[in-house]
């Protein structure tokens, strides 16, 4: 199964980060969003991505042109899949407007066409039927700045063919990710399923009026030894992202101080615009926030 070229569905911050990794990794990649505002943020994204790596990891600009040269952009879904060997899905995260657009790429994509969910809290299960493939369906996720957190997590339904996971996990390996097998179906994969329950104990902190995102981050960085707090890890993942995973788990759990943490994050961020690093104002300011100051631990 040769995989060429590889659309990336969702031109928002990971999918973009995983357009830029798969061309940068030498496949040809075409991004599609369904709005000219995604294709254009999207464009900005590997603008900034391009200057990033250039100039702090010391790739050549010969190198920049190329991969700039690999990645196309459309907002027509036809003309995105028509020659994919393989598709990274990473629409909203929302079960039935996941369906309907599975339902309608099992039309358009070639018989060819490996299809995988990015989805962070979704079972493939869940929408298996409507991809029309289902053994040609699983998950590939990854964490936010791939190129550093550079995991694939790899997970397939029950009816999810072996031939086409492992040829997954060995396309992972070739856009740079160590792969993380899964071997039966968690909501969170690994990485979230530990990260989770550390953003819901920030958020509780918060909501009860505990302790200040400051103080929880500082607490976080000097114990563990990592670069970030969980408040900062919001920022990166995205407000919108975590106020929607926190209302839909929330709901569904019928979760009272799960529900208290949704209306902190709709009252404090969402309804003000706040959503994180995407917009440059989440719980820090961007792009210098304090918690990279070299006194921030003091």
């Amino acid at each position: 199964m040769n995989i060429k070229n590889v659309t990336i569905a969702g031109a928002g911050t990971l999918g973009s980060q995983i357009a830029w990794q798969t061309a940068f990794k030498g496949f040809n990649v075409t991004v599609y969003d369904a709005f000219d505002k995604g294709i254009e943020r999207g464009k900005q994204f590997h603008q900034q991505f391009a200057n990033l790596f250039l100039n702090s990891r010391g790739i050549s600009q010969e190198k920049i042109d190329q991969t700039l040269a690999r990645l196309s952009y459309t907002t027509h879904l036809a003309e995105a899949v028509k020659d994919a060997d393989l598709i990274s899905e990473s629409i909203p995260e929302n079960l039935e407007i996941k369906k309907a657009f599975y339902v309608e790429l099992s039309e358009l994509a070639p018989e060819k066409t490996i299809f995988t969910t990015n989805s962070s809290t979704l079972l493939p299960s869940q929408f298996a039927a409507e991809t029309g493939r289902p053994e040609k369906f699983l998950a590939l996720h990854f964490a936010n700045w791939i190129w550093d957190a550079n995991i694939g997590e790899v997970m397939g339904h029950p009816n999810t063919d072996s031939k086409y996971f492992d040829r997954v996990v060995e396309f992972a390996k070739e856009i740079g990710m160590v792969p993380i097998p899964i071997h039966k179906e968690q909501n969170g994969y690994v990485i979230n399923a530990l990260l989770g329950p550390l953003l819901s104990a920030a958020g509780n902190l918060l909501v009860n009026e505990v302790a200040d995102f400051e103080t929880i981050d500082k607490t976080w960085m000097i114990t563990s030894g990592t670069k970030m707090g969980p408040c900062a890890i919001m920022d990166m993942v995205g407000l919108e992202t975590i106020y929607n995973i926190e209302k839909l788990w929330g709901e569904k759990l019928n979760d009272k101080l799960g529900l208290a943490r949704v209306e902190y994050y709709k009252k404090k961020f969402i309804d003000k615009g706040k959503l994180g690093m995407k917009t440059k104002e989440g719980f820090y300011t961007y792009p210098n926030p304090k918690y990279k100051n070299p006194d921030f631990l003091s």
